[in-house]
């Protein structure tokens, strides 16, 4: 380890960047034993999640790069922490395969450029896209995860083959963790071939009530639908560089072998014409509209208003955004059938108190503020507040993989 990777009796820069497992083992084992804490990232462009982090010191896995196994015959691929999703998702796509759970890119929403998210980050935040609906969100992609924990020692759970699942809970475990139960240095997912095709059915001018009608009465179909999600009026100029016009459009999408495609396309779209007027997306133009969803970017707008993730009952979804609306000045698009709502507080203030009595007055389900100003942040409740029975569970993880609290202190309230 280098000179400043040395703790804690000489002088340390603010970013500290090891370039191996033993580095951040050594790292960490010094942070424990000073009660020096850490704040733990790849490359940042997630730091906008969550609360602010209370430490003075950056512990950076961007040297923590690199795939070290791709076997496309197994559908495995193991990389380090630190290695771009984006140098990834490129690989797999050169032998025809993609991560089935789409993972979203924060960093536009936070004013980064495209592309720097990296596969510890996407682990640690438990990311998924529109497809989630059909293949799971990213924990149900890890096959096996080596970390360091929050005492400075080093595990390893899971394995290399898909059939094998021994340890399988704890790597789960710290999917969704934000880094604050152990640094990872190694993860190993499952990877699928891509679909040789896909289209995209788009309904013109349905309010939102009607789209949820669209989207449920699609997603029980016999097309098996990848991707459902409605953009209201105005909000579906924002994407694809306003190519889809303004009028409302209720999204719905079909993907695998093109004949099965075409068949279930046409079948499906008869009885969708029924509800409004009808359009079609083929291939690059519908990946391109489902990245814009997928990356929120209806919200990519320069500023720092206030945005929320809502996962609720898909039946509920419109109800929420109405009565919201209502109440205070908010803008919204739907995601997977209408169960994952995006919401920007336009009078610049996250209204936290406002949007979880709603949330609770129907039904229920999980509001999570992921972009707000660092200000804003700090005295919000930024995640869902967790029943007493789980809050006590998230306590002993905890106290079991970080006793001392060195890792991203505060992050998650």
């Amino acid at each position: 380890m280098s000179a400043t990777h040395r703790m804690p009796n000489e002088a340390l820069t603010r970013i500290i960047e090891p370039q191996s497992e033993d580095d951040i083992r050594d790292i960490l084992a010094a942070a424990v034993s000073a009660e020096e804490p850490l704040a733990i990232e790849g490359t940042g462009s997630k730091r906008g999640l969550g609360r602010p982090v209370q430490a003075a010191r950056t512990l950076s896995l961007r040297k923590m790069s690199g795939v070290t196994l791709y076997e496309p015959e197994e559908l495995v691929l193991s990389a380090r922490a630190g290695t771009p999703i984006a140098e990834i998702e490129a690989l797999v796509a050169a032998s025809r395969q993609r991560l089935e759970f789409e993972p979203m890119d924060y960093g536009p929403l936070h004013g980064l450029e495209a592309g720097q998210g990296t596969l510890g980050g996407v682990i640690a935040c438990n990311l998924s896209g529109p497809r989630r609906l059909k293949q799971g969100a990213a924990r149900d992609h890890i096959l096996g995860v080596r970390a360091v924990s929050g005492r400075g020692e080093i595990f390893k759970s899971g394995g290399r083959v898909v059939k094998n699942v021994t340890g399988y809970d704890l790597s789960k475990g710290l999917t969704g963790s934000y880094g604050t139960l152990a640094v990872m240095s190694e993860i190993t997912i499952k990877v699928l071939p891509k679909c040789e095709t896909e289209t995209t059915l788009v309904l013109r001018g349905l309010s939102d009530a009607e789209a949820a009608g669209a989207m449920a009465a699609s997603m029980g179909s016999s097309a098996e639908v990848s991707g459902a999600a409605h953009l209201p009026a105005y909000v579906a100029s924002r994407v694809v560089d306003g190519e889809l016009g303004e009028a409302a459009a209720t999204l719905i999408r079909i993907d695998g072998f093109g004949p099965s495609v075409e068949a279930r396309a046409a079948h499906l779209g008869k009885a969708l014409e029924k509800v409004g007027k009808l359009e079609r997306l083929e291939r690059d133009a519908s990946e391109r509209l489902w990245r814009d969803v997928r990356d929120a970017k209806p919200f990519v707008d320069g500023t720092e208003k206030p945005v929320w993730r809502l996962s609720v009952a898909p039946a509920k979804g419109h109800e929420i955004v109405m009565s919201l609306r209502m109440q205070a000045a908010i803008d919204a698009f739907y995601d997977w059938q209408g169960g994952l709502v995006w919401l920007r507080m336009e009078n610049g203030e996250p209204e936290a108190d406002l949007l979880r009595e709603t949330i609770a007055r129907f039904g229920g389900g999980h509001g999570t503020l992921v972009r707000a100003p660092e200000t804003a942040r700090a005295v919000s409740a930024v995640f869902q507040p967790q029943p007493a029975p789980l809050a006590a569970l998230s306590r002993r993880l905890k106290e079991q993989f970080d006793p001392k609290g060195v890792l991203n202190p505060g992050r998650m309230g």
